[in-house]
């Protein structure tokens, strides 16, 4: 499950990604906060986190503010996922990035907990590790999302 600050990083993306679309200027974090509802406190710490991996710019400034730099097919979600939520294994012993070995098993080969979690885990993974900000923003706004069913 993604947090509230990844599905903020989220919504100011496909706002900033709408916005590249259309004119490519600078928006005021007050503006992408109201158009992506995010509280513009917390909003503030996640676009420094954002443009610190080089997926957007800020200038300062009366005409300042932020903009998408990368192009959306570019900008990884699960890279995202990873910055902003950190580890996405559900398990430390499956994670690639921040493995540790589990302090109760004593043999990871005949843990059948980490058998089960790894399976289901490494689908997720096939899944998601080709998913880019483009293809958010292929879905549509609001209107193009009336009548989507709940997958669960």
């Amino acid at each position: 499950m993604i947090t509230q600050k990844m599905k903020y990083a989220l919504k100011a993306l496909m706002v900033l990604g709408d916005e590249r679309a259309t004119s490519d200027l600078p928006l005021r974090i007050e503006e992408i906060a109201k158009r992506s509802g995010a509280p513009k406190r917390f909003l503030e710490h996640i676009l420094l986190d954002v443009r610190n991996s080089g997926t957007i710019a800020s200038t300062r400034g009366r005409s300042g503010g932020y903009r998408l730099v990368k192009d959306p097919a570019q900008v990884s979600v699960p890279d995202l996922l990873r910055m902003i939520d950190g580890p996405m294994a559900p398990l430390q012993c499956l994670s690639r990035n921040s493995y540790q070995r589990c302090d109760d098993c004593a043999d990871e080969a005949a843990c059948r907990i980490r058998r089960v979690f790894s399976k289901v885990f490494w689908s997720y993974l096939i899944m998601i590790e080709s998913l880019t900000l483009a293809d958010i923003l292929a879905q549509g706004g609001p209107e193009a999302q009336q009548g989507a069913e709940r997958p669960d």
